[in-house]
């Protein structure tokens, strides 16, 4: 199913919605409703998949990494770029924040030659590789 568009692609103006319909019984409304506010509406499909893959996962990359057969750089850039869309975006002067577990986990994956010192140097300062 579509999202529900929130502009009108002619004018750019606000949309209103006049009609609900259910397809379990048939049922028609009319009328004015205000769409309901939702963040979330900026997000793709395959990004409202990891964010639900996120949430199912309690946020655990470790399990996120096996669900998705995607590495944890991945998985930490893709989180940043949802954070960036939801309007969460980072202060420039603030510095990255690792836990041990992170941390552990980016010097691993350059010991097994996974990334190079560079990558590793780059993601331990926060900044983004793919």
């Amino acid at each position: 199913m579509n999202k529900l568009p929130t502009q009108c692609p002619m004018c750019r103006s606000d949309l209103e919605v006049t009609g609900l319909y259910c397809p379990n019984c048939d049922t028609s409304i009319q009328g004015h409703f205000a769409p309901t506010a939702n963040p979330f509406n900026v997000l793709n499909q395959e990004q409202m998949h990891f964010l639900m893959t996120f949430i199912r996962c309690e946020g655990r990359f470790n399990r996120m990494e096996e669900e998705l057969s995607l590495s944890y750089p991945t998985l930490r850039n893709r989180l940043q770029d949802i954070l960036r869309l939801l309007g969460f975006e980072p202060k420039a002067d603030e510095p990255v924040k690792f836990t041990a577990e992170e941390r552990m986990r980016i010097l691993d994956a350059l010991a097994s030659g996974e990334i190079s010192p560079e990558e590793a140097q780059a993601q331990l300062a926060g900044k983004k590789t793919e």
